[in-house]
């Protein structure tokens, strides 16, 4: 197996169309573990840990984040909490402190796992993912449209993962899973929402309870026609709990090792409920 080090980000495009063949790797805490199991057997890796600007991020104009493909979990924590809380959430239930170190968010997007904790607060944000290849260039693709299947993207042959650019928060976010324990476990169901007062809209994002993460769009329609933006009085109960069974509805899950189909709709519900009614508190307090 060949090991291939580009140091620049023009170079790692260029080794990419070469080396179709070459699987990326970064931190390598997706990577490794399939290498070790004998799951994947690629003609060569691609190390980009030496392309210092997929490790940096910057506002752009509109205030959107530009996250490097690189930028560990540890970083999105410690330096984006404010403006990504909805991501730093789901940050900091990502393994071990020493995963959240190696591990990013890129990474977590190139391996576009059902399960993957990134992905739901990306899709209520409203994320977009960068790719680039050398000969086409760079696109923009919105993270509802990434994921085509189980572990499966709209990621060409040559294409790299660039960076992922998230609007900043206009309201509070929440994230919420469930696991088989409570720390360092792949997530049975997991739960993200945003709410957007500025154009009062509610995004949402679910994790590993259907072939790919999905959004549940009849259930953001649903809550912002009902929630009181303008004299946001307390919610109620009836509202987060239809609101849950509107998210539970949007899924499509499976019996597997970790839970049942069953068990995954009922916890989403129950997650969603939770979040919604957290969500509106800090809103309301924030009034």
């Amino acid at each position: 197996m060949d090991f291939l080090q580009p140091s620049s980000w023009h170079e790692a495009l260029a080794i990419r169309a070469e080396r179709p063949d070459a699987l990326p790797i970064a931190g390598g805490t997706d990577v490794m573990v399939e290498l070790n199991f004998d799951r994947r057997r690629p003609g060569a890796l691609l190390d980009l840990t030496r392309v210092g600007e997929l490790r940096e991020w910057s506002v752009e104009d509109g205030g959107r984040v530009r996250l490097g493909a690189g930028v560990p979990y540890a970083r999105v924590i410690g330096e984006l909490g404010d403006r990504l809380p909805g991501l730093a959430m789901a940050a900091r239930t990502v393994g071990s402190p020493q995963i959240r170190v190696r591990g990013t968010v890129g990474g977590n997007l190139g391996s576009a796992s059902p399960a993957g904790d990134a992905h739901p607060p990306l899709l209520a944000a409203g994320a977009e993912v960068e790719v680039a290849s050398a000969a086409r260039g760079t696109r923009r693709v919105p993270v509802a449209d990434y994921f085509t299947g189980v572990k499966r993207n709209v990621l060409e042959p040559d294409e790299l993962i660039a960076a992922v650019l998230v609007p900043t928060a206009a309201g509070p976010q929440q994230f919420c899973k469930v696991g088989t324990r409570n720390a360092m476990v792949i997530s049975v169901s997991a739960f993200a929402l945003a709410l957007h007062p500025d154009r009062q809209a509610v995004g949402t994002g679910i994790g590993s309870a259907a072939p790919t993460p999905r959004c549940a769009p009849e259930a953001e329609e649903f809550l912002a026609g009902e929630l009181d933006w303008a004299a946001r009085r307390p919610l109620p109960e009836g509202l987060a709990r239809a609101f849950g069974e509107r998210v539970a509805a949007a899924a499509a899950p499976i019996d597997d090792v970790r839970g049942t189909a069953a068990y995954r709709r009922h916890s989403l519900a129950v997650l969603a409920r939770r979040a919604v009614t957290w969500a509106w508190d800090d809103l309301r307090r924030a009034a």
